[in-house]
This record gives C-alpha cells, structure tokens and sequence, in this order.
C-alpha cells in the first residue's frame, strides 16, 4: 500500500501545495526521514543523489517554523530567522529555496537566499524586514553574522546539505562557527551521500543522540540503479562529433556535459554551439546572473546542453536530463558517483556516458573498482563506431552537426591603379614595366625648365646627376664627364672633370 504525505502527519497546507505541482508520494528517504524529523530528533540522513532529500528536510523545518499569521508567532522575536539551512554551492542553495517556495506558498513562509557573488543590498532590506528560513552558503552567511545583519540565536532547526561537498571544498571552519552561533537546544539534520571521518566527528560534536537512517545498504551502490552508464574511450578532437550525434540519439533530451576546467567548458560550449545545438557553459568565472540565467534557460527547456565544470554537480535538480556526460574521466569515484546522479532522478531514467582518455585509463580503474563497476576495459570508441550507434540508438548517416559551419569570409584585395599599385598585372614588380618618358616642365628643385637646355627630355636618372647614356646625350656623344649634385662632404658639385676626379671615398 501506497503512503502518501498527508498520512505521514504533514501539514495540509503543504500537501496541497505539493499536490498541485503533482507530487503526493513520498520517496523512500522521505518517508524513513519525515516520522523522525517532525518529531524534533536530530538525525543523519544517508541516500543516493537524486533521491529527493530536499524535502525530507524541508518539509520537517516547514512545519515546525510558525507563519507570521500563526497567533503564536507573537511570542517570538519578530523577523528573527527560525531555520537555517547550508548549502555548499550557489545552485544547491537556490534549489533548496526552490523547493521551500513551493512547498511553503500556503503557509505563508517567508524563505531568503543568500550566497556570495552577489550584491548585499537586496539580501540586506531583506534580512531587516524580517525572514522565517534562510538557505545558504557558509561564506556568506558569515559575512553577514559578522555584520550582525543576521541574528541566528533563535533558530531551532538546523540542516546541512551535501556535508561532504563542504568537507570537500573546505567549508568545515565555517560550518562549526555556524553551529556555535545557534542554541544548543536546535534540532539538527545532516545529509551527506557518503559519511568521510571528519563529517562522523562533526555529527557526534554537535549532535544529540542523532538517530542514523540510511536509505542505501553501502556507498558502493550509491549510482542510481536507473541509470544507464556507458565507458568509452575516445579521442579529445572527436568528443564534440560524438556528442552531437548523441544529442539526436532516440532518447535524447537534455544533456549535461561535464568538464574538468573552466577553459574547457567554455570551448565546448562554443564548439556545440557552432555546430547548431542549444548550448551554453555554466563555470566559476561567469558572473552570478549568468549563470543563474544559465540555469533558468536550461529548465525552461530554452537550452539543450550545459556544459559545467564541478561547481554545478551538485544543486542542478533539472526534469528531462536524458544524458551526462563526462567529457574528461573524473577526479574520484565520489564525483563519478554526483556527476551521474545529475540524470535518472527521482525515478527516472537516464543515460551517463564517460570518456575516457589514454592518459586517465590508471584513474578510471581506481574509480570502476570502488564502484564496483564492470567497466574496466573502456572501448576504444570514435565518432564512426558501430557500437556507438548501437548502444545508443543513433540513426545510420548522423552527423555531429546540424547545421552548416559559418563560411570563412575573404576580403578580396581593392583594385589599385596602374600609377599606385599592382592592378590588373598581379604581384609583376613595378620595375618589369617599361619606362615612360616624360616631359617635365619644372625640375625636382622647383625651377622652370626652358626648351632647348637640353633637360627638358631628360630622365629622371639624368636629373638626379646619375650617368647618362650616350643615346641620351649630345648627338655627336662628345659630352661624357659625370656630373654631381653634391658631394658627401655636403658641398655644391661641380661639372665636368672636377666630378670625374672625385676621390671614392667622398
């Protein structure tokens, strides 16, 4: 028999408001987790990504936080926060407030976000007009206790999120400063995919009696079971050809792509992108609005691919992710395990395919044998393998591409004249044509020429003193003596045999 939320004690407010946005069936963590948490234990909750372990959480703090329209709510200080809840990525913490918005739109909960790369203003105003939950990352969190802008000496439940993220990205100072700025008496939850020794010491530091509830048998099968994963080992130029053929593939839909740097990330997207599909990165060194806008485009179906680097493993909780993939092997078998879990969520299914480069063949035996995986030999895979096709459902004659790249635009060379340049005669040197002679009216010095000094026919080689040939001179070819203009000492040049006798040297 079925259970449904309303008989595991939840609010009706909040069944109905999950009622209309079509959810009414509890998964397993919620259902092992709500008994528990609405009673005010502490706990430490242990599922596979994907599981749906934002409400088993949110509904619990939800519903014992008390609306400003509740007559109790004037026994507490006003606007003072009475959740918090920790995140360790911007995206997680606006998926959790997500959910808590949609859960809580009968109730009249009022849920702030707050992270970094952000201005302060708006957090601020907010903060100061008064806030029931707030959802958000350690550091800016602290940022905002330090300015005393946030007060959490009234909240009585406490979650922390992806606890091994935080452990991971070194957030564990400031999580325990958090945890010492709260009333002892709190409920606290924490939720973690895997249980490192540094997270079992925080639970039993700041803990009472948390009661443990594992909706998994071990890690090691932490990889959703409806999730199809595939081990390839390819070629780096040939990975964008392989992704635009999967991304026409039977089953495709959204596609999420995974890379190891934010350079690469970048690339990749422009690479999709040129070959005609939706796509748009999603990394660190992209502004805040962007990559919300990212995300917002990539859930209203308005973007087919995004491409990430690890800061969107975690939080991107997204219906209709067909495909994961792995354009590089990653680092460890735990980011194998929330990469992947990114598809297959909340019981559907989904395809996760990993390539794998020569390289990184050592890592990805490390990784197939935590998991337990059956996958230590990758095939050797390109573009135009068969098995390609045929593990996921290609159409013979796909392409990578769907539409035509750009054409190269050529600038011609202007056409220059005859007088200034090559045209029509092609790269032929100035010096191939023949020389025209010109009559000249003033010489290079500005003075008239008169008719029948015998210069008015010269040649610019005559004009500049140079020796003159004998068809050009007098007609009886008497005259020979070289003339200068000057000498290189700098003075006036004569005629005749004073030029001639010109030492070399001058």
């Amino acid at each position: 028999m079925t259970t449904t939320f309303r008989e595991l004690g939840v609010l009706p407010g909040i069944c109905d408001a999950l009622e209309r946005a079509g959810i009414t069936t509890p998964f397993a963590i919620q259902e092992m987790t709500l008994s528990v948490a609405l009673l005010g234990t502490d706990l430490i909750g242990q599922a596979r990504t994907g599981t749906g372990k934002t409400l088993a959480f949110g509904i619990p703090v939800m519903q014992r936080s008390v609306a400003p329209s509740d007559p109790a709510y004037v026994e507490l200080p006003q606007g003072k926060p009475q959740a918090l809840i920790v995140a360790p990525t911007r995206e997680l913490a606006l998926q959790v407030s997500s959910d808590l918005h949609l859960a809580s739109k009968d109730i009249g909960l009022r849920v702030l976000t707050v992270y970094g790369g952000v201005g302060y203003d708006t957090q601020l105003e907010a903060l100061e007009a008064g806030v029931d939950i707030v959802v958000g990352t350690p550091g800016r969190l602290i940022d905002l206790a330090n300015r005393r802008s946030l007060d959490l000496s009234h909240v009585h439940a406490l979650v922390l999120d992806e606890a091994d993220e935080m452990l991971d990205l070194g957030f564990l100072p400031d999580v325990e400063r958090l945890l010492s700025m709260t009333p002892e008496t709190r409920q606290t939850m924490l939720f973690s995919a895997t249980m490192p020794a540094a997270i079992v010491a925080l639970a039993r530091t700041h803990m009472r009696h948390p009661m443990n509830i594992r909706a998994e048998s071990s890690y090691e099968n932490a990889t959703v079971p409806a999730t199809a994963q595939f081990i390839y080992q390819a070629h780096d130029l040939d990975k964008p050809e392989i992704i635009g053929r999967l991304l026409q593939a039977e089953d495709a839909d959204k596609m999420i792509v995974f890379t190891r740097t934010k350079r690469q990330a970048q690339r990749v997207a422009d690479d999709l992108a040129e070959r005609g599909f939706e796509a748009s990165p999603l990394h660190g060194d992209m502004a805040q609005v962007a990559r919300e806008k990212a995300l917002t485009r990539f859930r209203e179906n308005k973007l087919r691919v995004l491409v990430a680097t690890d800061v969107a493993a975690r939080g991107i909780d997204v219906q209709g992710v067909s495909h994961v993939v792995n354009y590089t092997c990653p680092e460890d078998d735990k980011t194998y395990v929330h990469r992947i879990g990114r598809t297959g969520r909340a019981g559907a299914t989904g395809t996760a395919i990993t390539f794998v480069d020569w390289a990184d063949l050592h890592r990805w035996k490390m990784i197939n044998k935590a998991l337990d995986l059956p996958f230590d030999e990758p095939q050797e895979t390109y573009s135009t393998s068969e098995h390609l096709y045929h593990d996921q459902g290609i159409a013979p004659g796909t392409k990578g591409r769907i539409k035509d790249p750009a054409p190269v635009e050529r600038k011609d060379r202007p056409e220059r004249s005859d007088r200034g340049g090559r045209g029509d005669h092609g790269d032929r040197p100035r010096t191939d044509r023949p020389r025209r002679d010109r009559s000249r009216s003033r010489t290079r010095s500005g003075q008239e020429v008169t008719e029948g000094n015998g210069r008015a026919n010269s040649t610019p080689d005559q004009e500049q003193g140079t020796p003159a040939s004998a068809e050009a001179g007098s007609a009886d070819g008497a005259s020979r003596n070289r003339r200068r203009r000057r000498r290189r000492s700098g003075s006036g040049s004569g005629s005749g045999s004073q030029g001639a006798a010109a030492p070399a040297g001058d």
